[in-house]
């Protein structure tokens, strides 16, 4: 998380909740194995916006402020294309699907521990406004579960960075790679650089998605019953990850760029502490610098929730109908 966190991850949480298990339905296992396919598609589907964030997020580390004026998706595209090939939209997909799956899983666990845990609370379970508690239960167990997913998980997440961002020139190349790469010049620490700001992207991301969502959805309901469950989930899904994405994405740009500290036996850019690094963002790129590749983060929120809910539904009636045979 995805962010993507990302979450996603951040779009993430908003994915995420939308293919939260019904127990009567299907079983632990097959739930993710429905939600890692799923969601492991859906990043497949995402992954050449996914990887234009990333490209744009990290430019102004090592590029001039005249390069960054001259910065266009449609001319980012076509450098990859004529310089890395059509295939290199795809650099670093594989350790996102490789990251996907227990990152779903400790996130659905530690969701579900977190959930009954909260709702033990005295004061959440003597609550009088029933709507105010769960809103609150959504809010600080999807933040937690977050934040444990992403702890766990994390050394995929930075070189999945790593991978994608590399250009032409090949440092590492692939997963086992570059762990060992990492862990043999940085250390072990190394593997967990940019965690802290990690941390404080990942949480918020995931509570804003399960709260916004949530919230939108018992709104439309109580307004629209009669409406389809898909079309309110995919566009609750959809509004919730726009939120999450621009309420954190100054974090997630900046924890990008972390990752990225002493890669590829690069010097350091940033020896400073996370203000510092916004500071020197805004004096040197201005706030826009702070939103640089939001745009096509907002590009991918819609297909990759359509996706990843369409799949996990499509996979959640096979393999019930595999379990009732």
């Amino acid at each position: 998380m995805q962010t993507e966190a990302r979450v996603g991850v951040a779009v993430d949480g908003g994915a995420r909740k939308l293919v939260q298990p019904q127990k009567n339905q299907l079983g632990t296992v097959s739930q993710l194995l429905a939600g890692g396919v799923a969601g492991a598609l859906s990043k497949t589907c995402t992954a050449p916006l996914a990887r234009l964030t990333i490209l744009f997020q990290i430019q102004g580390m090592h590029s001039n402020v005249a390069t960054l004026r001259k910065a266009s998706m449609r001319s980012e595209a076509s450098r990859i294309i004529h310089e890395e090939g059509f295939r290199a939209f795809w650099k670093g997909n594989l350790v996102t699907i490789a990251h996907r799956l227990p990152y779903s899983s400790v996130n659905f666990y530690s969701y579900e521990h977190y959930k009954k845990l909260l709702k033990m609370v005295p004061g959440l379970k003597s609550h009088r406004d029933k709507a105010s508690s769960d809103l609150c239960v959504h809010f600080v167990g999807g933040g937690l579960a977050g934040i444990t997913a992403a702890t766990s998980t994390y050394p995929l997440d930075l070189v999945r960075t790593r991978l994608a961002a590399q250009r032409n020139v090949i440092y590492y190349r692939g997963i086992w790679h570059a762990l060992q790469t990492i862990v043999k010049e940085e250390g072990v620490l190394g593997l967990y650089k940019g965690l802290g700001t990690t941390l404080m992207t990942v949480g918020p991301s995931i509570a804003i998605s399960f709260s916004v969502y949530e919230t939108l959805r018992s709104f439309w309901k109580s307004h629209r019953s009669d409406d389809s469950a898909v079309v309110v989930s995919l566009a609750c899904g959809s509004l919730s990850g726009i939120a999450s994405s621009t309420t954190t994405f100054p974090l997630d740009l900046v924890r990008r760029r972390k990752q990225l500290e002493g890669a590829c036996g690069r010097a350091r850019v940033y020896n400073m502490g996370l203000f510092g690094v916004f500071r020197q963002i805004i004096r040197t790129e201005g706030v826009r610098g702070l939103y640089r590749g939001i745009l096509p983060e907002y590009y991918k929120v819609v297909p990759g929730v359509g996706i990843c809910f369409m799949t996990y539904e499509t996979l959640k009636m096979f393999l019930a109908d595999i379990g009732s045979a």
